[in-house]
């Protein structure tokens, strides 16, 4: 190979942004030649043999030499992404951990130690179950706290789907009054 930079590779090295200067400072340094220049490894080192190239210029002549490609900021990827989980995939409620495939309705979780997934029954059939609706009657769970007023408000004929509408808006006094009926269906 010839010791010193073809026309075409002046012509490269020109258009990367070195200039006739810079070229003939390289020469000065002993570096004249493409094989030098691979010789030369990495932007950092040709900055430090001739002081005059500026970073991006030195990098564009070292990608162009090794024909490696200097690794590009990655795209911005959207804020929220989309993760697919199979339907056999329970996470616990209280800290979202991911259960093992082993798992079991009602076992607690491997990360916080609370029960994963919360057993709950059911104030319409009175079915026992995970998750937010019985599996038997389809009834939306209430909280546990509130089963009785759920099961009062049964009783006094309101439908399926409006008694856990109801119970979520209801307010602290209203809820009190019905816990007092409550108390005396159970004398």
């Amino acid at each position: 190979m010839d010791n010193q930079f073809s026309p075409l590779e002046k012509s490269i090295l020109t258009a990367k942004g070195l200039t006739a200067a810079q070229l003939d400072a390289l020469n000065a340094v002993g570096v004249a030649s493409r094989q030098d220049l691979q010789t030369v490894g990495d932007a950092g080192t040709l900055m430090e043999l001739v002081k005059e190239i500026d970073a991006a210029t030195a990098a564009k002549v070292m990608e162009w030499v090794t024909g490696r490609a200097t690794p590009a900021p990655a795209a911005q990827a959207p804020s929220s992404s989309v993760i697919i989980d199979s339907a056999d995939i329970v996470h616990c409620c209280y800290c979202s951990a991911r259960q093992p495939k082993d798992y079991k309705s009602g076992d607690l979780c491997v990360a916080c130690g609370k029960q994963a997934e919360p057993v709950l029954t059911c104030f319409w059939c009175s079915a026992s179950g995970p998750g937010k609706f019985c599996r038997s009657c389809g009834a939306e769970f209430v909280p546990m706290a509130e089963l009785d007023l759920g099961v009062l408000l049964r009783q006094e004929g309101l439908p399926k789907d409006e008694i856990p509408k109801r119970l979520r808006t209801m307010s602290a006094e209203e809820k009190d009054l019905m816990w007092g009926r409550v108390r005396k269906l159970r004398r």
